[in-house]
């Protein structure tokens, strides 16, 4: 049995030579996929198990996983595919490659379970194109897994068969999106696809296809080896298990850290070291650039969990938890974001690609104090109108941070303006 420990995905951190197969076999890996190719359990228990859990999506959009696994057609013909997105884009995260670096045989275990209980042939591990560390570690590991039987044909002698790929991406924010990341695999541009039909129907190569974040497959050896209420119970009701958050801006100790969700934002601060000698805390993106902004005060109240998060108007997203202190240039902040979503949208939807660029423009006004009146009433409204007007979430990647930032810090967003017309009354 896997070690009895409260870190379920970075839990090999100070490990040497962590990424090996002898020192993944020493920690009781693949324990779990032993078993069941021995055993061959009914799919559809495991399932529960991942069910009861709690386990939801670690790549953003946090839908349960068990019930993404449900809807694979297990009697389907032809091929199917499991796409493990380890693309990590989101401005703000860097902790997939933490678990692709350190822990690679784990997830590979992960990504042949739920090869298993969906009646998976094929699996693809898309790492980001800037990747050339993690991209190594995980060939090596997959080669020593294929060298003991563990994937491939005829697995440990059984008559299983599952293949398993990496593939590093050329580096693009859009391509983590699930539907152009298909598309990309299919040797075409990063463009997402419309939905309905969903991958689970007509995915990659026009078969079912199931797409799960790194921190979500690398969690699942864990799940079944110590029981889903193990990992249920080291989160919250509505929030099960730990989570792994990339902690960087104005703290002292900025890192990766997993941590029970439902633990509270200030302890989660501690372990970053906290915030400079004598800084408040102004505001905090909890989950990557794409989420909505909270104001310092709201989030030092709050917990870390999906709930606690809605309840302070965000998300937890991908873990990406950017602190910004009372030094914070906050339109220029948002000026940042906004040229880097300009500069990655794929161009398809005309809402994004023309809108992007406007409000790129209009923030970077307000950023160089050249503001006019009636700028931020017109970043809003071009903000909502690329809200839900897009084939993916994109467009709401741009539009968030946007309205967020207007909601909860108008007041220093209008210092671009007045700096402006206090220099136009000086001419």
């Amino acid at each position: 049995m896997i070690e009895h420990l409260n870190t379920v995905c970075y839990r090999f951190k100070s490990v040497e030579n962590s990424w090996t197969l002898p020192v993944y076999l020493e920690h009781g890996g693949y324990a779990v996929w032993k078993e069941i190719v021995k055993t061959a359990p009914d799919p559809k228990d495991l399932i529960e198990v991942i069910k009861r859990s709690g386990l939801r999506g670690r790549g953003g959009a946090g839908f349960p996983t068990g019930l993404k696994w449900s809807f694979m057609d297990r009697n389907a013909p032809g091929p199917k595919y499991l796409i493990c997105n380890s693309d990590e884009g989101e401005p703000g995260t860097f902790k997939d490659r933490q678990i692709l670096t350190t822990n690679p045989h784990q997830l590979i275990e992960g990504m042949l379970i739920a090869s298993y209980v969906m009646g998976l042939d094929v699996g693809y591990n898309f790492l980001r194109g800037e990747f050339a560390l993690p991209f190594q570690r995980c060939e090596s590991a997959l080669a020593e897994a294929r060298a003991a039987g563990l994937v491939g044909a005829s697995i440990l002698g059984s008559k299983l068969n599952i293949e398993i790929h990496n593939i590093l991406g050329a580096g693009s924010y859009i391509v983590g999106e699930e539907t152009a990341m298909i598309e990309a695999l299919e040797g075409k541009r990063a463009y997402p696809r419309y939905k309905p039909p969903f991958p689970a129907v007509h995915g990659l190569y026009g078969q079912p296809t199931t797409v799960n974040n790194t921190e979500t497959l690398a969690s699942v050896p864990m799940i079944l080896a110590q029981g889903a209420d193990w990992f249920s119970g080291l989160g919250t009701e509505k929030s099960g298990g730990t989570k792994m958050f990339s902690v960087s801006g104005h703290v002292n100790n900025p890192g990766v850290f997993e941590i029970p969700l439902g633990t509270s934002f200030e302890s989660l601060l501690a372990l970053a070291g906290g915030l400079q000698e004598g800084r408040s805390c102004l505001a905090v993106i909890p989950g990557g650039t794409s989420m909505r902004v909270v104001p310092g005060a709201e989030m030092l109240t709050s917990e870390m969990s999906y709930e606690g998060m809605e309840a302070v108007g965000s998300a937890i997203g991908s873990g990406g938890l950017i602190v910004m202190d009372d030094r914070t240039d906050i339109a220029q902040a948002l000026a940042v974001m906004m040229e880097f979503y300009q500069h990655e949208s794929c161009g398809q939807c005309t809402p994004c690609r023309e809108g992007s660029g406007w409000v790129s423009a209009l923030t970077a006004r307000l950023a160089q104090g050249l503001g006019k009146p009636g700028d931020i009433d017109r970043l809003y409204a071009i903000a909502k109108q690329i809200e839900g007007r897009t084939i993916c979430a994109f467009g709401e990647a741009i539009s968030w941070p946007v309205t967020s930032f207007i909601q909860h810090f108008r007041p220093q967003l209008e210092v671009g303006i007045a700096s402006n017309e206090s220099s136009e009354n000086c001419t």
